[in-house]
């Protein structure tokens, strides 16, 4: 079929969907394959709970009801998605960066939502199946778009605003990350730049900060952008809730950290662009209150958290880690998982983690994970093999009346300490 008849009838839709688990009545089923699943299986469970139509490339169950048979259902997927794209006269946001760009994602939808239908990809789906699922799930109602784009190779951002189209483009930051796939960070520069060079082929407008030396080499004079920097911001309080002075201007938030401050102003950045109103924007970043894991504050029976455990490279782990030796508290605890994805610079960053912390005080300091299995740990830090472990010295030897920071990759799980904290 062709892509134009297959828009045909998702037009007919409520949506789409790749998992029966959270599939909807009258949305079209994408049966995608994978090295541990294939969707096909779920077909005759998609129908029962009410998919209109079913996206199909093997032949064997081209005779169930409402089936769609394609040469490929991710490629059928992808291409559904440029073709939707192609239909929409909306402006959209691409967003990349190596750290902060759903945190810069979530600002920016509140800002923008002050005055605009604003659509924003929906919790992390940024890759060669969540964006076009993201672009698939703009309505005719939306008048902005936000698309989140991750990326752990160079060629993926490429494909992505491809598949997006953006006629805008901001990069949060190059920073350590993915480098197992990228190489190295000058390979990160030139994986997340492709979004700079398909917004100038396009000739939209690029977002920058002046003050990442990796983002400013990668524009030229002659590129259509809008510049802020760090030099701007003056940080009033970055504990427990960020407070910044930025333009003569006073904005709150509900994030933890000095870092997030770049965050705040690249959504001040954009929606001064889009002549959001000033009290809008202040409206905008102190009613976002983050509930992902990120730059989180939480209460519990017995501690304060700051909850950062959703991923980690080594820039954002120092960054985070700083934020709490500077922050205005008593009985300060770090608990720090490892980094993943670094490939052969695995062991040396996180060796210099371990001596960068060392050079911070903190009351006690639990290092969790294998990657720091084979590196040498101080005497006066606790290490566990793995989050289950820590969590039963935890149970045996309860953390009362601290200050607790959470960091770590998602693959380690801190989060499931939460109730023993």
């Amino acid at each position: 079929m062709k892509t134009a008849d297959l828009h045909k009838k998702y037009t007919e839709c409520k949506g789409i969907s790749i998992d029966t688990r959270s599939i909807s009545a009258g949305q079209m089923f994408f049966a995608l394959k994978g090295p541990n699943f294939d969707g096909h299986q779920y077909i005759d469970k998609a129908i029962a709970l009410g998919a209109k139509y079913s996206i199909i490339d093997d032949e064997e169950y081209k005779n169930l009801p409402n089936t769609i048979l394609v040469k490929d259902t991710e490629k059928a997927l992808q291409n559904l998605a440029k073709f939707h794209r192609s239909t929409l006269t909306i402006p959209i946001i691409g967003l990349t960066g190596s750290n902060g760009k759903t945190t810069t994602k979530e600002l920016l939808a509140s800002v923008l939502s002050q005055k605009f239908s604003v659509f924003a990809t929906k919790g992390n789906l940024n890759n060669h199946l969540g964006v076009p699922i993201s672009i698939l799930s703009i309505k005719e109602n939306h008048t902005i778009a936000i698309i989140e784009m991750g990326a752990n190779h160079i060629g993926e951002i490429k494909f992505l605003s491809e598949i997006a189209m953006p006629n805008y483009g901001l990069i949060t930051n190059i920073g350590k990350a993915h480098l197992e796939g990228f190489g190295s960070i000058e390979g990160v520069r030139k994986g997340k730049t492709e979004l700079y060079e398909y917004i100038r082929k396009v000739k939209g407008k690029i977002f920058y900060n002046n003050s990442d030396i990796n983002l400013l080499k990668s524009v030229s004079s002659d590129d259509d952008s809008i510049v802020y920097s760090n030099s701007d911001i003056e940080i009033i309080n970055s504990f427990p809730h960020l407070k910044i002075l930025y333009k003569r201007q006073v904005y709150t938030s509900n994030l933890s950290g000095a870092y997030n401050a770049t965050n705040m102003i690249a959504a001040i950045t954009i929606g001064e662009y889009f002549k959001v109103e000033s009290s809008q924007i202040t409206k905008g970043l102190s009613s976002y209150i983050p509930t992902n894991n990120r730059s989180e504050i939480r209460k519990t029976n017995h501690n304060l958290l700051i909850l950062d455990a959703y991923n980690a490279n080594p820039s954002s782990m120092r960054v985070s880690i700083e934020n709490l030796h500077n922050a205005k508290a008593r009985n300060k605890v770090l608990i720090v998982g490892h980094m993943l994805e670094l490939g052969k610079e695995s062991k040396i960053e996180h060796e210099e983690l371990i001596k960068f912390i060392t050079k911070c005080k903190f009351d006690k300091v639990f290092i969790v994970g294998h990657e720091f299995s084979n590196i040498t740990i101080p005497e006066h830090c606790h290490y566990f093999k793995n989050t289950h472990n820590l969590n039963l010295y935890i149970s045996d030897n309860p953390l009362e009346n601290k200050t607790i920071l959470l960091k770590g990759s998602r693959g380690i799980a801190l989060e499931d300490l939460i109730p023993s904290l």
